[in-house]
C-alpha cells in the first residue's frame, strides 16, 4: 500500500496539487520572460544594440536548452529501455567498481535491484534479457541537471567578464578626456587644417615617443624571444599604460577619421566590447563537442578533470602575451618606419585575423565556466567525497586555477 501511494501517477494525484506546481512553473516562466523582453526594450531605448542582440543570442541559447530538457523528459523512458551486454557497461567508467563479499553483493543487489525494479521499467526489461539499460532514469536526470547548470554558470561567467571589462575601460575615461580638443581649435582644425593644432600635434608626437621609447627601452628589446618573455610578464601588471592608450588612439583617429581630433575613442571602445560579447555570449557547437569528448575521456583513474583545468590558464597567458607583444611590435613599426602615429593592422594578429583571439576567449569562457559547473554539478549530485571529484588536493588545485 505505502508503494503503491508512492508511486501515484498523475491519475490519482490531487487536482490541487497539479494546478499549485503548474500555477508556480507557469508564474516563474513568464516572470523571466517578461523579465528579459524589458531588459531588451531597455537595451533598444538606450541605442545599445550589440547588447541587445546579445541578448537575443542568449534567448536563443535558453530556447535550445529548453528544447534539450523537453527531449530527454520526453525520450528517457524510451532510452531506459535500450539494453545492451553487461560487460559493455563495465569500460570506460568515471568511477571503479567497488568490491566486496558475495553476501554483500548479493544483498545490496537484492534491495537497489528492487528499488529500481518499482520505479525503472526499463531495469526489469533488460534484466529477463540478462542485459542492462543503455542509462537509467537517474542517470538521465542527473545529465539533465548538469545541462542546466553548465548553461547557468556559463551565462553568470559571461556576465561578469562583461562587467569586469567595462570597469576596466571606464579607468581609461579620464585619458580620453584629458585629449579632447577645444571646440574652437577642432573646428578650426577639420575645416582649415589637414592636422591637429601645433601644440596639439606636439603634446600627441609627444606621448607616441614616450609610447616607443617605454615599448622598445633596451638592447634586449631587438630580440624576438626576449620581447616575447618581457610580454608574457607585463600582462600581469599596467597591461595597458596612459601612453599606450594614447599612441593607439593618436594612431586609430589619423588612419580612420584624421578630421575629426576629437573622435571618442574611449566610447568606441565600449561599443567594441558589446559587440565582441554578442560574440561569445553563445554556446556554439565546437563547444558542445567539447563537452562531448570530455565526458567520453573522464574515465577513472586519467585524471582528465584535473589536466583539463590548465588548458584555460595556457590559453589566457598565450593570449594575453600575443596581445602584449602585438603592441611592442606597433611601437617597433613606428621606430623602424620613422612614422609619427601608431598604424594599426591585422597582419600582427594570428594568422591575420582578430577573430582567432575573440574564438580564443570564448573557449576560455566557456571551458572555465564547464569546469566550475561541473564541479558544482558533481558537489550537490554525488557529494564532495564523491570519486569523480578525484583527490582533494586536485580539487583545490582545480578552483584555484579557475
Amino acid at each position: 500500500m505505502a508503494e503503491a501511494i508512492e508511486s501515484r501517477s498523475l491519475e490519482y494525484t490531487p487536482t490541487w496539487v497539479v494546478a499549485v506546481v503548474c500555477s508556480i512553473m507557469v508564474l516563474i516562466s513568464l516572470l523571466a520572460e517578461r523579465g528579459l523582453h524589458h531588459l531588451g526594450k531597455m537595451l533598444k531605448r538606450k541605442g545599445q544594440d550589440a547588447l541587445y542582440e546579445a541578448l537575443q543570442k542568449l534567448q536563443e541559447e535558453l530556447m535550445l536548452l529548453g528544447f534539450i530538457s523537453l527531449l530527454l523528459t520526453v525520450s528517457q523512458r524510451m532510452i531506459s529501455k535500450i539494453c545492451i551486454p553487461t560487460h559493455l557497461a563495465n569500460y570506460m567508467l568515471p568511477c571503479k567498481l567497488k568490491e566486496a563479499t558475495p553476501s554483500t553483493t548479493e544483498h545490496l543487489n537484492f534491495s537497489y535491484g528492487r528499488h529500481l525494479l518499482s520505479e525503472d521499467p526499463g531495469v526489469q526489461i533488460c534484466a529477463h534479457k540478462g542485459k542492462v539499460p543503455l542509462v537509467s532514469l537517474e542517470g538521465l536526470h542527473q545529465l539533465h541537471i548538469f545541462i542546466f547548470v553548465l548553461a547557468v554558470v556559463h551565462v553568470i561567467f559571461c556576465a561578469t567578464t562583461m562587467v569586469l571589462g567595462v570597469a576596466k575601460i571606464k579607468e581609461w575615461k579620464r585619458w580620453e578626456d584629458s585629449l579632447k580638443v577645444p571646440e574652437g581649435q577642432a573646428r578650426t582644425s577639420h575645416f582649415h587644417l589637414p592636422h591637429l593644432p601645433h601644440h596639439h600635434h606636439q603634446h600627441h608626437l609627444h606621448h607616441t615617443q614616450f609610447f616607443t621609447q617605454q615599448r622598445l627601452i633596451g638592447h634586449y628589446r631587438k630580440l624576438p624571444v626576449l620581447r616575447w618573455i618581457v610580454s608574457f610578464f607585463k600582462q600581469f601588471y599596467g597591461s595597458v599604460t596612459k601612453a599606450d592608450y594614447i599612441a593607439l588612439r593618436s594612431g586609430f583617429i589619423k588612419e580612420h577619421c584624421p578630421g575629426n581630433p576629437n573622435f571618442d575613442f574611449y566610447k568606441y571602445m565600449l561599443r567594441t566590447l558589446e559587440y565582441d560579447f554578442k560574440r561569445i555570449v553563445g554556446i556554439s557547437w565546437y563547444l558542445w563537442l567539447f563537452v562531448v569528448i570530455f565526458l567520453l575521456l573522464n574515465i577513472s583513474g586519467w585524471y582528465t578533470y584535473f589536466w583539463l583545468s590548465f588548458l584555460p590558464l595556457i590559453l589566457l597567458l598565450l593570449v594575453g602575451a600575443h596581445l602584449e607583444h602585438i603592441i611592442t611590435r606597433l611601437a617597433r613599426d613606428v621606430v623602424e618606419k620613422s612614422e609619427e602615429a601608431v598604424k594599426p593592422s591585422d597582419d600582427h594578429f594570428w594568422c591575420n585575423s582578430p577573430k582567432v583571439i575573440i574564438y580564443l576567449i570564448h573557449f576560455i569562457l566557456f571551458q572555465n565556466s564547464f569546469e566550475i559547473g561541473f564541479f558544482f554539478w558533481v558537489w550537490t549530485t554525488y557529494g564532495f567525497d564523491s570519486c569523480v571529484m578525484e583527490k582533494v588536493g586536485y580539487i583545490v588545485t582545480k578552483l584555484v586555477l579557475g
